[in-house]
């Protein structure tokens, strides 16, 4: 057994996590002495917590200074937001890809009658909720880069493999495996933005990424306004934009399996000295990196934490509206009269003002302290208020995705230990599965083009995403209250240290939530 004293690197930026507004990433950083945890000593080579050997050897080193945690997190910016958007970008494009390819006849090259389409629609996010858990899973015990590397190529060999359906039933199963590839990206990602990043940084990097579905919504638009100057020979033009993105997709995840790090602790493109501190930079968030090893307990607190359950009520309502737009907003759109290039323009001015509210959501969400509620309440009023309009839905920017991205947030800053967080996290995306399967079976074709029951279950989520967000955002506050009568003021070393051990939050008593 040795004695810990980590630095206060991390745990000094910790301080805008807990109690005080704005961003402290510049403030000078210094050393505790005082109630010092013990730790496992573990080796590089056989260690389970991954990062806990470069933690142990760092701790007892020089504070990092301000410089050294702006340059750190410089080179993560440059090396993972990349990255990260792209993948997050292209999951998106080829996901809705089959929304362009109804407007240019894929329905009819296929033999899709009535609302079948819209079960093919609902079909790729049944393959999302099967794999999920076990992508979650596998990105706990191996190397992330590789898991997320493997998913890509093959998934973009399903998206080529699209133009090969000739009927329902393969539109079908081309869908359930697409989803089911797919499963690994947002929630990897979004589990991954932890492993890099401290708590107060989470939010705005967590929406640079996301703001990937407002590009791939844009790219996606543009590329089938594109293809509609082309002749349907000798390509059909909806096959042509499974062949273009199911090419570009097989050639990143090359990239992705060569560049993609697993965690501060291995990352090749950081001095070994530095990988040290990087780590020491995310301890202090309390919730460590992840683990190879499952821990069944935590896998029950998972089941009975409210959190979680609040967490899935709100993404199941989040994704419903997400299920409709994703699929069916070209068709709503030229369906009201515009041209497939108007119809793009228009969808694009939207995605155009997502990314610009996502950005300014999470960027308040990261320099005030506790104010990701705050950020979800305000979009998601706005989208009640935009959708009583009825069809506005179609032709108005979608803030959702600022629920959604902060959302996710809540669970990679709020759950310790990788089983718990993990198990949580596919929970969450069970709502988000279960949602985007329900919501395109609420557009029914005999309702077009004003789709009046897709609208109203659309405003009706939005309401219910809301109050459960708010809902989580005061249990974890009276969670912080009732921690610091019964404990008293956190102890932000033994957070971290209990953290990097794998801690979950419900058993480290220093740990305290943001919101």
């Amino acid at each position: 057994m040795i004695t810990a004293q980590p630095v206060l690197a991390p745990l000094s930026r910790m301080e805008s996590d807990y109690s005080t507004a704005g961003s402290d990433a510049d403030k000078p950083h210094t050393t505790f002495v005082e109630d010092k945890p013990r730790l496992e000593a573990v080796s590089e080579a056989d260690e389970d917590h991954i990062g806990e050997a470069q933690y142990q050897s760092a701790k007892d080193g020089p504070p990092i200074t301000p410089e050294q945690n702006r340059a750190i997190l410089r080179r993560i910016d440059l090396c993972i937001l990349p990255l990260f958007f792209i993948t997050q970008t292209l999951q998106f494009v080829d996901k809705t890809a089959l929304n362009y390819g109804k407007v240019y006849g894929m329905d009819i090259a296929t033999g899709l009658v009535g609302d079948q389409f819209s079960l093919t629609a609902s079909m790729f996010y049944i393959g999302y909720l099967v794999a999920q858990p076990i992508f979650s899973t596998l990105i706990g015990r191996y190397p992330a880069g590789k898991v997320l590397g493997c998913c890509t190529v093959l998934w973009g060999v399903a998206v080529l493999t699209t133009t090969a359906n000739k009927n329902f039933a393969g539109v079908m199963t081309n869908r359930f495996f697409l989803g089911a590839l797919e499963s690994a990206v947002t929630p990897g990602l979004s589990l991954m933005t932890g492993f890099w990043y401290t708590r107060a940084e989470q939010p705005f990097r967590q929406t640079i990424w996301y703001t990937s579905v407002g590009a791939g919504g844009m790219i996606g638009a543009f590329l089938a306004a594109g293809i509609a100057k082309l002749s349907d020979n000798p390509v059909p033009r909806w096959q042509l934009i499974f062949y273009i993105l199911g090419a570009i997709t097989t050639a990143w995840g090359f990239v992705l399996l060569f560049l993609l790090a697993d965690s501060p602790a291995d990352a090749f493109w950081l001095k070994k000295d530095i990988r040290a501190l990087a780590v020491v930079r995310v301890a202090g968030n309390g919730t460590g990196i992840k683990s190879r090893k499952f821990n069944k307990r935590h896998a029950l607190q998972a089941l009975l934490d409210p959190k979680t359950w609040l967490l899935f009520i709100s993404t199941f309502a989040g994704a419903l509206p997400n299920g409709v737009t994703s699929n069916f907003s070209g068709s709503i759109i030229t369906g009201m009269g515009f041209t497939s290039f108007n119809a793009a323009l228009l969808d694009s001015a939207g995605r155009a003002i997502q990314i610009v509210t996502l950005l300014i959501a999470g960027y308040i969400a990261s320099r005030f302290a506790n104010s990701r509620v705050l950020m979800v309440t305000c979009a998601w009023l706005l989208l009640i208020v935009v959708g009583s309009e009825g069809e506005q839905l179609a032709k108005t920017p979608n803030c959702s995705s600022i629920g959604f991205a902060l959302g996710l947030v809540m669970i990679s800053a709020n759950i310790g230990g990788y089983t718990k967080k993990s198990i949580t996290s596919s929970l969450a995306f069970l709502g988000y599965c279960l949602g985007n399967i329900v919501g395109p079976l609420t557009v029914l074709s005999s309702e077009a083009p004003v789709y009046t029951t897709a609208t109203t279950a659309m405003v009706v989520s939005f309401t219910v995403k809301l109050l459960a967000l708010l809902t989580l955002g005061i249990y974890m506050m009276w969670q912080n209250k009732v921690r610091d009568r019964k404990y008293g003021p956190a102890n932000k070393e033994r957070a971290a240290a209990a953290g990097m051990q794998d801690k979950s939050e419900q058993d480290n008593p220093d740990f305290r939530y943001v919101y």
